[in-house]
């Protein structure tokens, strides 16, 4: 583990209407102006993404004409949010609309021949949207148009090939379009498509909607999908957090919220992906994405606890089946006699018997743990075929590397899809062996500096700044999350106390050179970290945390790493 300061990705000194550490933090980020801590929605981009208008005048004729519209969405929290927000919209402008999710262990992801059989049978509509999915799906195109069924494609995700020949697709990664931001989640897409219906609706003196009420979706499906906070994110995420705050939410969000006994006030931008995003997926993973989307189209707190409290015991189950997944992935990597002296370029596992809708959580599990590329396979149901999620360390694009498998095996892959970060795949079992040999091989001949896990910080906290006013001022800057990560210092202090907490947090107590101390915890860390309770200083890196117990807040420092 290396321990690094990040460097500065534009100038401190343009920020006048801030503190000195504060104005380096944002500099260290890449924050061009002071407008950027603006976060009012009418600074959001303008609607320039390729395709949009074409998608809205279809939509607006099937509203006006009460045409029968289908929405096909996705089995993660980015698919619920994109559903839930299209059916909630659509209906208030009045819209005849229902929505479809596939079950991710029967049909595949996204668009495919079978579920544009399965809408027509089920629905007989006029039009299909697409969203957070589609933009590979070619085939579930040309099948849902040859009922007569006109296709929009809303998406984010990435594609280097031609778009299917729908009706309208948009996503701003698609070859050709102009739209500045490339960050927006699937939710973020459908939000902007809605938006501009309701706003041109309005204009045209026809039913609309009041779009933000709908921000809490919004919010929770861009942090939950772990999109990039760039401005325009920042400003959808922290209006929808704002909602949430002031009870201004869905009645699926305050449940689910309740349940996880967390008080919507003090809600923070990180909760909606630790807190209510596991909760949303574990539908998709573990039974059908249908449970979290009736639960966030709920109107009322009755109905919005039983599928609530779904979500919750499907979490539970979900975390069980992932730790004892975990588990055996570690006993196989031991009997291969891996272990972080010897490990290879990219962890590849399969196993017959593992969960289909746990394996993208255990991939990251060991990304995170190993520092390496990881892909974990379980079985299809076809007996024929294996499904794979991957994940990836900064500098490897995970989606790249399984497409150039693909190119020079074309009979190796025969789906995939995804992000720099995050991807999903589909390979025969008998290809395992050679895939993995194959892929390992790829990664292989990366740069190896990629492979040594680097901690970054914002450097030396001074001391004066280690105060529950700071914890404030850096939450007032916010929401903080992918691509733009909340502040994290280093330091090192007097080691005054120490005490293990179930076995397994440290609990520290932290003395500075003022004569006063501070409280220190670090998560999980009996395997983590090499500590030494003999020595009387003691190397941390940290956020600034907020400790609540007994109606009494103090200062706590959250420990990333430790080491004396």
């Amino acid at each position: 583990m290396q321990i690094q300061q990040r460097p500065y990705l534009s100038d401190p000194k343009q920020f006048s209407n801030v503190s000195d550490f504060m104005a380096e933090i944002l500099a260290r980020r890449g924050v061009q102006s002071e407008k950027e801590f603006d976060l009012k929605l009418k600074y959001l981009l303008a609607p320039t993404m390729k395709g949009l208008q074409r998608a809205i005048d279809l939509v607006n004729d099937a509203i006006d004409q009460q045409l029968k519209i289908v929405i096909v969405g996705d089995y993660d929290a980015d698919g619920a949010t994109s559903t839930a927000l299209m059916i909630l919209a659509l209906r208030e402008m009045g819209a005849n609309v229902e929505y479809l999710v596939p079950d991710r262990f029967k049909y595949g992801y996204g668009l495919t021949p079978k579920i544009a059989d399965l809408a027509f049978e089920r629905f007989q509509p006029d039009l299909l949207i697409t969203v957070d999915n589609g933009i590979s799906s070619h085939a579930g195109v040309k099948q849902a148009q040859s009922y007569g069924v006109k296709v929009i494609i809303t998406d984010h995700h990435l594609t280097t090939k031609e778009i299917p020949d729908a009706e309208a697709v948009v996503n701003p990664n698609q070859l050709g379009c102009d739209f500045p931001s490339k960050a927006l989640a699937g939710v973020g897409v459908a939000f902007y498509l809605l938006a501009n219906l309701s706003s041109q609706r309005t204009q045209a003196g026809k039913s609309s909607a009041k779009m933000a009420q709908y921000l809490d979706l919004v919010a929770l499906g861009t942090y939950a999908d772990v999109a990039s906070l760039d401005y325009n994110n920042r400003i959808l995420v922290d209006a929808g957090v704002k909602r949430i705050q002031q009870n201004q939410c869905r009645a699926g969000i305050s449940a689910l919220l309740d349940i996880a006994g967390r008080d919507p006030m003090s809600l923070k931008a990180s909760d909606l992906g630790f807190v209510l995003g596991p909760r949303i997926n574990a539908a998709g993973r573990m039974e059908t994405m249908d449970i979290g989307i009736e639960c966030l189209l709920a109107n009322d707190m009755q109905t919005a606890y039983t599928f609530a409290r779904q979500l919750n015991d499907l979490n539970l189950e979900r975390r069980q089946v992932e730790s004892q997944m975990k588990q055996e992935a570690l006993a196989e990597m031991q009997s291969l006699h891996l272990d972080e002296d010897n490990l290879p370029a990219a962890l590849v596992m399969f196993d017959e018997q593992w969960h289909q809708g746990v394996i993208g959580i255990v991939a990251g599990r060991l990304k995170e743990q190993f520092h390496r590329p990881s892909i974990v396979f379980a079985a299809d149901k076809d007996g024929i075929h294996i499904k794979g999620s991957a994940r990836s360390i900064e500098g490897i694009h995970i989606r790249d590397a399984i497409e150039q498998v693909a190119e020079q095996y074309p009979h190796m892959v025969s789906f995939f899809g995804g992000h720099a970060a995050a991807a999903g795949l589909t390979i025969e079992k008998q290809n395992f062996e050679r895939f993995k040999q194959v892929f390992t091989d790829l990664i292989s001949q990366s740069d190896e500096a990629l492979f040594d896990a680097v901690l970054w910080t914002d450097g030396v906290l001074h001391e004066q700044d280690i105060q529950l006013q700071t914890v404030d001022l850096i939450e007032q800057l916010g929401p903080w999350g992918q691509k733009f990560p909340s502040p994290v210092f280093e330091g090192e202090f007097e080691l005054l106390e120490h005490r293990w907490l179930k076995e397994v947090h440290l609990k520290l107590k932290l003395g500075l050179n003022n004569g006063q101390f501070v409280d220190a915890i670090a998560f999980n860390a009996r395997d983590k970290f090499q500590f030494d309770a003999t020595k009387n200083k003691v190397r941390v890196v940290y956020e600034l945390d907020k400790n609540e117990f007994n109606g009494r807040v103090n200062l706590q420092l959250r420990m990333l790493h430790v080491e004396n």
